[in-house]
């Protein structure tokens, strides 16, 4: 028997590749809660990590069928809570370079317009949360107030200060600048001290060590809570199995390393939702403790409905 030759089948449109805009929504009580994907970027974990033992970080990364580098996530949170719209952090815009920039494009596919956005709390100025509010030279969002921690604000806005920082996050002080300067001049940045009320609902919750004013926002509705904790991990695979394991860009080792063990500890004994900056799409989930020894944690992610 002659075997017959076998013709390959081609599609007859090409492909196309991409993704689709990211975005998730999900409720916490009346609030409606949209995560944003700005975009990706290779993160060199194994590089980065501070306090690992000698090949620890690609152990606990293989355990996920993954490897230093993996692909980081930069992720935004929008809350629509009824009477404003509110945008939790804003990627990392031009900063990152073709990695970032996302952000306009999954609010739109989520429904919004940036001009629709009324506040925008950011949980530290790095250049991936705050670098979103200016793309291509421009203010993104023409109507929003930015609200940072003061400590924050004073530490970034004020250049004596890379004097105390290391050479990896010497240029946050010029980026960071730049990206915030037209919202200080049309009067719309408004750092706020650690006492300040923000808006009902939404709590600020003081978490220094990453950065000197680093804080999580803790919204409430309904009996329901969801933590947004900034960048409280950068590689869950590795960080909440192991919290005292810390990262470079850290101002604070010691005092991010507590306010990681704090934010686990709360989120998993409250039963808190958490939202997550650098977590894998839409970077939502719950933390709940470990089979191992005490402080060990584990990640649950968020189910993926259509939220009819």
């Amino acid at each position: 028997m002659v075997a017959t030759p076998v013709t390959p089948a081609f599609a007859s449109a090409a492909a196309v590749g991409g993704q689709a805009p990211g975005y998730y929504r999900m409720h916490i009580g009346r609030f409606e809660v949209t995560a944003l994907l700005d975009g990706t970027h290779p993160f060199p974990a194994e590089k980065l990590a501070v306090g690992a033992k000698p090949g620890q970080v690609n152990e606990l990364l293989g355990r996920q069928d993954l490897s230093s580098p993996f692909e980081g996530m930069i992720n935004a949170f929008l809350v629509n809570m009824g009477d404003k719209l509110v945008l939790i952090d804003t990627g990392a815009g031009n900063l990152y370079g073709k990695d970032g920039g996302g952000l306009v494009a999954a609010i739109k596919a989520a429904g919004y317009t940036p001009d629709e956005v009324d506040d925008i709390f950011i949980t530290h100025l790095h250049e991936d949360h705050a670098g979103g509010l200016m793309i291509d030279g421009k203010p993104v969002f023409a109507n929003a107030v930015v609200h940072v921690s003061k400590l924050d604000s004073d530490f970034w806005l004020d250049n004596a200060n890379q004097a105390k920082v290391g050479a990896l996050l010497k240029p946050f002080f010029p980026a960071i600048q730049k990206v915030v300067a037209p919202y200080v001049v049309a009067g719309r940045f408004k750092p706020y001290a650690d006492d300040t009320p923000l808006l009902p609902g939404l709590t600020a919750i003081a978490a220094p060590g990453h950065t000197p004013g680093h804080h999580y926002y803790l919204l409430e509705d309904g009996g329901q809570a969801m933590l947004f904790w900034g960048d409280t991990v950068h590689m869950l695979p590795v960080q909440v199995p192991d919290p005292k394991i810390a990262i470079e860009y850290d101002w604070n080792v010691p005092l991010a390393i507590k306010a990681r063990e704090t934010a686990l500890a709360l989120a998993s004994s409250k039963g808190w939702w958490v939202a997550g900056a650098h977590i894998s799409f839409p970077g939502i989930g719950h933390v709940r403790t470990a089979g191992g020894g005490a402080g060990e944690y584990r990640w649950i992610p968020a189910n993926y409905t259509l939220n009819r």
